[in-house]
Order: structure tokens, then C-alpha cells, then sequence
């Protein structure tokens, strides 16, 4: 949280605020009624949401609680399979769409440029592309990333923050994986999941360092320990083409009605907020933890129930008649131990139990498998045949692509995007890119993951197959192949744009070995040379006039 809270960006200015005190207590009314509406209709996912957390992710903090930071967490978790494929998933995630020290994004020339202006801006997309990507690799992008595909797969929903770091920092980007406690959201007028409220507490440090211009508040003036805090909201909502980014104070302060403390326009959002799966009418994402969720809550019970069963098989539960002599208060059952009965009573017996271990791993084995199942373990696993041919590498990296298809086409358009945006938004306000449109007609972004190249590898592995048939069928067919599809195939693949040629390179004529001494020179040619122009003109010297010469 402090991440963002330290950010020297996220020290606003009024910039946007108005002077009239009517208009801004107004708007600051207006912005805490939006929130309470927000949050009354995000109280129905709060139950559903601890419950994923708890059995698969119970570090993450609670709704409604502060749990302390160490605190045992996993009292109550029985069974570790949901957790482990959790954190396998949100790992194949990470690999797929954002691999770290990788290059998963381009900028490329739009549809709209003809070819020469297309080339000319390759080379500048380029460097922008590399100094973006430079940017990420030395940011902690990774680590916060990991965490958001973590609340991703749990949760359904997930929030990145992005902010500018210091300057003097080895990055420009400082993220923040902000916990879906804390989040507010809402979807714009477009639909797009762009409304946000993040809740902060601010000591008195943080309330200076985020709003320089402001008084403290009584509750932070008359704190003489440092450990006050008051409540801020955070609100970013769009504003037409931009974002509107205001501050306000709701709680810790004795004016009960809400103070607006910040207020600026931005072209991009500071938080991108994405979803695994969303259904009709509802505003939160559905995660596949919720879709496994019964099969979770089954297999943590019979892994509870088979370690009581197992605990009374290794101590056992035991009888005794009463007889008077015999005090189970008393009795200790430890070895060499002896204990007294009456003359003709039964003492201690075991008492047998009718628990079936057997059954229950049976049915634990089915459940497990279905978990891994529905959080795709078993069809994103590493592979483990270290043979497979080239088909069965492709056939695999396309049933990824079917898998993931609908969830990576949301997340290209509600992650990828935004994210790519934003950072050269921030890089342009540094002065260190141009200001260029991303807007898919000048500039587009092309996404080179290892995901979106899985997709691409059937359309690849077609035009070779096509060009492997041309080859077979005589000099005759591969005239209607034209060079650009080397270029196209570069392309595709993600090859470097250095590495290709923008035009094919003249074919040079074949270079013949020199004849023997004495004999001219033989010409260049451009088809084949007759037999007589491949040795010297001069005739060999007759038998007679070798005897004459002797």
C-alpha cells in the first residue's frame, strides 16, 4: 500500500479545482455517495470472496478485518491441492502474457500509413518499444504482477497500480498490486471497467507527502505518537477522453460532511483493473476457484475427516466396565504401564471402528483431480516427454491457445493494453519518447507473447506446409511465390526488424574458376554456357607438328 502512497506523482496539486467552496464540497459530496453506492453493491461478493481466499489464498488480507501480518493463516486448510494450483496457474499466467525479461509487446506502423511512411517510423517504434521494455525488466513489474494473477485466479478481479517513480531511480514505473479489500470498482459509461475507489489510511508523514498544500487534520495535529491515521478515498473516473483523479477526505475528521483535498486530469488511469471471466449484469469477474470451489470445500473436509480417523486409529478409543477399582481419570497409557481392574471384569478393550480408509482416498483422488482440472493444471503443466516432435509442440502450444483464447482476449483488452498506455504516458510526461498516438491506426500495439505466438504458430505451420508443397511441385510453382513471404514469416514469429532486409538482395551471377594458361577469359553469363565456352578455343597442337618442332 505504501507504494503508492510515497510515489512523488501522487503529490497532487489543485490542478482542476475550482475556487467556489459550494461547487467543490458539492462534488466531494457527490464522489463519497458515488463510493457508498459502489460499496453497498460490492457487499454481496464479500462473503464469496473470503471463502476462495481462505482455502486457497489466506494471506492475502480479509474483507472487513485487519489481520496481523505473520498471523498463522492456515488453521483451518486441510488439503494444499487448490493452493498449489493456484499459484501454478497464476505462474503459467505470468510465463504466458508477461514474461519477465522478455519482449510481450511491440509498436508497429498502423493500417493507415502507406509504406514509405511505415518505414520511416520502424525504427523510431522500435526504440520506443526497447526503451519501454528496458523500463519493466528493471522495475519490480514481476513481482506485483505475480501477486495480481494470484488475486486473478482467486478472486476473478484484480487491480495494478501503476505510478512514476522517482526520479534518479533505475525505473521509471513503480507498480503496486492493490488488495481487492481495498478496491472499489465500477464500470464507465463505455462499460469498461474503468471506475475506482481505493480507501487509504494516512499518518500524518503521508498526509504531507501526498498533499503538500493541505492542513493536517485535528486528529493528526494533536497526535503526538505518529500512529493516527485518517481515512482518504481515492476516486479515478473517466472524463471523456481522459480520467478525472480527485481525493477526498470521508472519515477521522470532525467535519462530518466529506472535504475534496485533490483534484487533476490525466490522459491514462494510475489502476487497470482486469477479470477472468465476467458474466451478464454483474460487474466483478468470476474466478476458476469459484468454479471449483464445492470441489475444494469437499476435499478440505475429507482430508479433516481422514486425519481424525487416522488420529483414533493410532491412539484408539477405549472401554471399560465400571467396576469400581478401574478410575479412567487416572489411567495412563504409556509404555510399561500398569493398570488395575477388579477380579473378573474386562478392564480396558479397544473399541472397533467401522472407518474405511480405502473408500475415502478414492474419493479424495477423484476431487483432487477435478480441482486441478478446473484451475487447468493438467492441461498447462510443464512437459514432461523431453521427445516431442515439432507437430506435438505446436498441437500443444494450439490447445493452449483454445483454452485460454476467451480469457486472454479480456485480458489483452482489459490488462495489456491499458498497461502498455499507460507506461508511455508516463515515459512522454519524462520527455524521454515522443508523443505518439497508440490509437491502432498511426501506431499499433502487437503483442508478442508466448501465448499470442502460440496463435500465430497455426498460421505459420500452414504457410510452410504451403510453401513445402510449391517446392515439390517444380520451379514452375515457386514463381507464384513472392519474397515477402520470408518478411511475413519474420514477422510473425517476432523476429527483429534488424534482422531483415527491407528489400531482397540482387542475386549475384555464378563465379566460373579461371581456364588454363593462355586462354581468354570466359564471360559472365546469365543462363547456361554452351560446352565450347567452358575450355579454351585454341586447338591442341597435331602429332605432325610436334615431329617438325622436334
Amino acid at each position: 500500500m505504501q507504494n503508492l502512497i510515497n510515489s512523488t506523482d501522487t503529490g497532487m496539486t489543485d490542478t482542476g479545482m475550482t475556487n467556489d467552496p459550494d461547487q467543490t464540497m458539492s462534488r466531494a459530496k457527490a464522489l463519497k455517495a458515488q463510493f457508498d453506492a459502489a460499496l453497498s453493491r460490492r457487499q454481496h461478493w464479500e462473503s464469496h470472496w473470503q471463502e476462495c481466499y481462505d482455502l486457497t489464498l489466506p494471506q492475502r488480507a480479509g474483507f472487513g478485518d485487519t489481520s496481523s501480518a505473520g498471523g498463522r493463516l492456515h488453521d483451518d486448510v486441510y488439503d494444499g491441492t487448490a493452493a498449489d494450483a493456484v499459484d501454478q496457474l497464476a505462474a503459467s499466467l505470468l510465463a504466458n502474457l508477461t514474461p519477465p525479461w522478455s519482449r510481450w509487446f511491440g509498436l508497429v506502423p498502423g493500417p493507415d500509413l502507406d509504406e514509405a511512411a511505415a518505414e520511416r517510423i520502424s525504427p523510431v517504434l522500435a526504440k520506443i518499444s526497447t526503451k519501454l521494455q528496458a523500463h519493466f525488466d528493471r522495475s519490480n513489474f514481476a513481482v506485483e504482477m505475480h501477486q495480481c494473477y494470484l488475486d486473478l485466479v482467486t478472486g476473478g478481479t484484480a487491480c495494478l497500480g501503476l505510478e512514476p517513480e522517482q526520479p534518479g531511480e533505475m525505473s521509471a514505473f513503480r507498480f503496486t498490486a492493490v488488495p481487492l479489500a481495498d478496491i472499489v470498482l465500477d464500470e464507465g459509461p463505455t462499460g469498461r471497467l474503468d471506475v475506482t475507489f481505493r480507501r487509504l489510511q494516512l499518518t500524518a508523514e503521508q498526509f504531507r507527502n501526498r498533499f503538500p498544500g493541505q492542513p493536517l487534520p485535528d486528529e493528526l495535529q494533536n497526535d503526538k505518537t505518529g500512529t493516527a491515521k485518517v481515512t482518504v478515498i481515492e476516486a479515478v473516473i473517466p472524463d471523456g477522453p481522459a480520467y478525472r483523479h480527485d481525493i477526498i477526505m470521508s472519515e477521522g475528521s470532525q467535519n462530518s460532511d466529506p472535504m475534496l483535498l485533490a483534484s487533476k486530469r490525466q490522459a491514462e488511469s494510475p489502476f487497470i483493473n482486469f477479470r477472468w471471466l465476467k458474466a451478464p449484469g454483474e460487474t466483478y469477474g468470476r474466478s476458476p476457484v469459484m468454479k471449483a470451489l464445492p470441489d475444494i470445500k469437499t476435499a478440505n473436509k475429507v482430508v479433516e475427516l481422514i486425519l481424525k480417523n487416522a488420529s483414533i486409529a493410532v491412539t484408539g478409543i477405549w472401554q471399560a466396565e465400571d467396576d469400581g477399582v478401574l478410575n479412567p481419570a487416572t489411567v495412563e497409557l504409556v509404555p510399561g504401564a500398569i493398570i488395575p481392574k477388579a477380579v473378573g471384569s474386562g478392564g480396558l478393550s479397544p473399541l472397533d471402528m467401522p472407518g474405511r480408509f480405502d473408500v475415502s482416498q478414492l474419493v479424495l483422488d477423484d476431487l483432487r483431480g477435478r480441482i486441478r482440472h478446473s484451475l487447468l493444471i493438467d492441461r498447462m503443466a510443464a512437459i514432461s516427454n523431453r521427445t516431442m516432435t515439432a507437430t506435438e509442440v505446436v498441437e500443444r502450444s494450439a490447445e493452449m491457445a483454445r483454452i485460454l483464447g476467451a480469457t486472454y482476449g479480456r485480458l489483452q483488452s482489459e490488462l495489456l493494453t491499458p498497461l502498455v498506455l499507460r507506461a508511455v504516458d508516463i515515459l512522454r510526461k519524462r520527455g524521454e519518447v515522443p508523443d505518439i498516438p497508440i490509437d491502432g491506426r498511426m501506431v499499433s500495439l502487437d503483442h508478442r507473447s508466448p501465448l499470442a505466438q502460440a496463435q500465430a504458430q497455426r498460421e505459420v505451420q500452414t504457410t510452410l506446409s504451403w510453401l513445402e508443397a510449391a517446392s515439390a511441385l517444380g520451379p514452375e510453382a515457386l514463381r507464384v511465390v513472392d519474397s515477402a513471404a520470408a518478411r511475413w514469416l519474420g514477422k510473425t514469429l517476432g523476429v527483429p526488424p534488424e534482422l531483415m532486409r527491407d528489400t531482397p538482395a540482387p542475386i549475384s551471377p555464378p563465379v566460373l574458376p579461371p581456364g588454363p594458361p593462355g586462354s581468354r577469359p570466359v564471360p559472365p553469363a546469365t543462363g547456361p554456357l554452351p560446352p565450347t565456352e567452358l575450355y579454351p578455343t585454341e586447338p591442341f597442337p597435331s602429332s605432325a607438328t610436334t615431329q617438325r618442332s622436334a
